[in-house]
């Protein structure tokens, strides 16, 4: 009897010493996860250092109690800190270059388009630091003030022209000084071209012939007519976002930045966003946020990775086996974007940049930028441009034009032929809309892109109106000395069945991808997020990039990108929303006429 109870005490000791000893184990194994992931913690992880990401990091840094993580899945834009040795991306000229590069483009491409001769089409998006910021045309360009307006009424309180009207403001330094509607102390430096060229001249001289006004500021007060554009140029140099406000934050000890790193998943505790897994290097790893994780990847990858961590579709999201944290069917639909197609023109005068194409002339301005940032190699040479109604009843413009001293064939992946001039012109606000989904769990893959290109018969309609008013413009008499054949769509090409035809086989996506996770209210079932850019049903998540945007703006998406990153800056550090009251915008005399 002793000895079993002897035998019993012992074993009993033995367990208790055991027992201490593994729960010891546990604790300290606790704590060093604890002190690891302490380690990789921050208030703020933000996925994507692109038009909005950067603003963003600079922005929540300005707090030196705020700690932030920035992610990217591109390399930087500098080479050994050079932006010189880089300068396919910071020569604005050589903005080709990157634009059909996988190195620093996600190179995504559409599914076939049923209404577009079932082409396959281009997308590129930047992955690189300043995203497409670093890759774009540098056309600096915020839309209508009504577009806001619309905003606001398809559900994102507060985003009306009033109060996004201060945040253009705010990032903006524009080298023609402040007014009313310009900014004067931002990071984002605008410029307007320097060229002179003749061919710009015409350009706007023909449309003041064809009845339309001169605007001296697209984004001031007035939009409707041509002018000269602004851009993101600062002294001959392309001017991102990672320019602009990334580097001059990046020696600040609460940010962090980490490139050519993928993020595959954000991470919760049931509804709570606590933060992202990614790939480094091969590894797996995570980063913790103890207050919020922020997406900025652009119109693609924001759907995508919320889809990919199990906040979407919940029937899509069970078929590929992926967990739902919250059922959001919004997410990746309501895809919109702007087609263009160019219209072509022979030069009869050797003065377009077809010799500027030249291999001996590209080394000679390439070394003149390389020297001084000067020259034919400091401009993206899209100078003049303009906004125009369609037809009589149209409150403001749904028409954009672009003008070109050159020929762009492909995306510019195909050298010009010939000695040309040409309009990028496509209608503003389409009717069609499409989606994204999952094409499998796998981070790297794709998305399956449908865009709906031209499904409706009023974007049939507003494309054939943009071949007639371009050609409307170029037969006035400012272009006969110029003045060639036609060389796109043709002179073949004239009844609106050969007009349509041709759009289908040429018209191409102008790299504004947007609203695939739109702002509105909870009572919106396709909402993805509220006005204050918070993700619907869960806790510590927010989206801030082109995807909020509730419908496409009527003009370029970067500057309107950046815009919304700065006011969201303001949302996420809890300050009252700048606005502006009664601030003038132009209103077309009558409605009766088209122009």
């Amino acid at each position: 009897m002793h000895k079993v109870t002897g035998t019993l005490f012992k074993a009993h000791i033995l367990k208790n010493i055991f027992g201490i000893n593994e729960q010891q184990f546990k604790i300290s194994r606790t704590s060093s996860q604890l002190s690891s992931e302490k380690a990789n913690s921050y208030n703020y992880v933000i996925v994507g250092a692109g038009s909005a990401g950067c603003v963003l990091a600079n922005r929540l840094t300005e707090d030196p109690l705020s700690t932030v993580l920035l992610l990217e899945a591109g390399p930087k834009d500098t080479l050994l800190g050079s932006k010189r040795l880089m300068w396919k991306i910071h020569m604005p000229a050589a903005l080709t270059y990157n634009l059909c590069d996988e190195k620093y483009n996600w190179y995504y491409h559409t599914t076939s388009q049923k209404h577009m001769d079932n082409r396959i089409m281009y997308w590129p998006r930047g992955r690189v630091w300043g995203g497409s910021s670093s890759l774009n045309a540098m056309v600096y360009i915020r839309g209508h003030a009504e577009d806001y307006n619309r905003w606001s009424r398809e559900g994102a309180i507060g985003w009306d022209y009033e109060h996004c009207l201060p945040y253009f403001k705010k990032a903006q330094t524009h080298e023609l000084g402040p007014d009313q509607y310009r900014g004067g102390n931002g990071p984002l430096y605008v410029s307007r071209g320097k060229t002179n060229h003749p061919l710009h001249h015409a350009f706007l001289e023909a449309t003041r012939q064809a009845g339309y006004p001169f605007t001296d500021d697209m984004n001031g007060y007035q939009q409707e007519g041509f002018g000269w554009m602004d851009m993101t140029v600062r002294q001959g140099q392309r001017w991102s976002t990672a320019s602009a406000y990334l580097r001059p934050a990046i020696s600040r000890p609460n940010l962090s930045v980490a490139e050519k790193t993928l993020v595959t998943k954000i991470l919760f505790q049931g509804t709570k966003s606590i933060g992202v897994e990614y790939v480094k290097n091969g590894q797996r790893k995570k980063a913790f946020a103890s207050k919020e994780v922020i997406l900025s990847g652009g119109a693609i990858n924001s759907p995508q990775l919320l889809m990919l961590s199990g906040i979407g579709n919940a029937d899509d999201l069970k078929k590929l086996g992926i967990p739902v944290v919250c059922h959001l069917p919004g997410v990746g639909q309501n895809l919109q974007d702007h087609l263009e197609v160019y219209v072509q023109q022979k030069c009869t005068k050797p003065i377009t940049l077809y010799n500027a194409q030249k291999p001996v002339n590209m080394v000679r301005i390439g070394l003149e930028w390389l020297w001084k940032f000067t020259g034919e190699g400091a401009t993206a040479h899209l100078e003049s441009g303009g906004f125009i109604r369609s037809e009589p009843g149209v409150p403001h413009p749904d028409i954009q034009f672009h003008f070109l001293p050159s020929q762009v064939i492909d995306h510019g992946r195909v050298a010009s032929t010939m000695e040309a001039y040409q309009v990028h012109v496509g209608p503003m606000r389409s009717t069609s809309v499409g989606w994204l989904k999952l094409k499998s769990t796998d981070p790297n893959d794709h998305p399956i892109i449908e865009p709906n290109y031209m499904s409706t018969e009023r974007d049939i309609w507003e494309f054939r109106q943009c071949v007639k008013l371009t050609r409307e413009i170029f037969a006035q008499k400012a272009f006969e000395k110029f003045r060639g054949p036609e060389v796109q769509p043709g002179n073949h090409v004239q009844s609106d069945k050969e007009i349509d035809a041709f759009i289908r086989q040429k018209a191409d996506s102008a790299y504004h991808p947007s609203c695939t996770c739109k702002m509105g209210q909870l009572s919106d079932s396709t909402a993805v997020v509220d006005p204050q850019t918070k993700v619907i049903g869960v806790e510590n998540l927010r989206v801030v990039d082109a995807s909020i945007m509730p419908s496409v703006v009527s003009g370029n998406l970067n500057a309107p990108t950046i815009m919304i990153a700065e006011k969201a800056a303001d949302i996420i550090k809890g300050l009252p929303s700048l606005q502006e009251k009664n601030v003038p915008v132009y209103k077309p005399k009558t409605l009766e006429t088209q122009r």
